[in-house]
């Protein structure tokens, strides 16, 4: 203990520092618990405890039986304040293509998007159904989901839900369904999404998801569920989005009228 801190997190203390000061290089392998024990004059114990609450806090991946510097040091900006915009979706920071807002938030940093697609046409968790207004007995609806990295580390898992009669038989079933991504086909299907809502929760990720995200059970999770309709009022997408907390800012922002203030 010192000045009643445990010794594990003024150990943590100084690694995150060597590592904000680029003593140890994104992706760099840590040194093996007992040279660090032996550096911090302290038990393989406490570097253990410490390398757990770095792993929880991001700033360590696991690499094979070894401890790596994380490659996403800095988190990914979600700004929904101009993310559904098409400039946004269909082009990246850099002036190119881009596949969706996701890929152009990690483009952003300097950093490589990825995306495993899964496509089927299933029942949907009862939620979405009442929220898109189909049933949660059949396969009413085209799901999409996502393992989202950045430079392959994994990022977020995302489950996009649209009602089987617009997107059955459509560009949609595509696992690249091009620039923009799936809401500029859906724009183009005539079903442009003008409304959105979004609720967040954080929450301790379940067994799959830790496995899914290389979480540890410290971790926490956004859980954020995304409603989108359309200028009249059809819900037309809800999508479930779970994003570690380390790694993402989320930014939103309203215009007042000023009368209540």
């Amino acid at each position: 203990m010192t000045s009643n801190r445990p010794a594990y997190r003024a150990v943590a203390d100084k690694i995150r520092s060597a590592i904000e000061a680029g003593e140890y290089a994104p992706g760099a392998q840590l040194p093996g618990d007992m040279t660090l024990a032996s550096q911090f004059d302290t038990s393989r114990a406490t570097i253990g405890l410490a390398v757990r609450l770095l792993l929880a806090e991001g700033y360590l991946i696991k690499k094979g039986r070894n401890y790596a510097v994380s490659p996403l040091l800095k988190k990914i900006l979600r700004d929904a304040n101009v993310r559904y915009r098409k400039s946004k979706r269909e082009q990246g920071p850099d002036g190119a293509p881009s596949r969706g807002a996701f890929a152009s938030e990690v483009k952003a940093l300097g950093m490589r998007a990825g995306s495993d697609v899964r496509v089927d046409r299933v029942a949907p968790p009862a939620r979405v159904a009442e929220l898109l207004e189909v049933s949660a007995d059949e396969a009413s609806v085209l799901s999409r989901a996502r393992r989202m990295t950045a430079d392959d580390v994994p990022v977020q898992l995302a489950t996009s839900y649209v009602p089987g009669d617009i997107a059955f038989d459509s560009a949609l079933e595509n696992v690249d369904t091009g620039a923009g991504g799936m809401i500029s086909r859906l724009a183009e299907m005539g079903h442009a999404q003008a409304e959105v809502t979004e609720e967040i929760n954080v929450r301790t990720p379940t067994p799959e998801e830790i496995d899914e995200l290389q979480l540890t059970e410290d971790a926490r999770v956004y859980e954020l569920l995304h409603v989108a309709r359309t200028a009249e009022g059809r819900a037309v997408e809800v999508a479930i989005h779970v994003m570690p907390t380390h790694q993402w800012t989320l930014r939103y922002g309203w215009t007042l009228d000023g009368q209540d203030t």
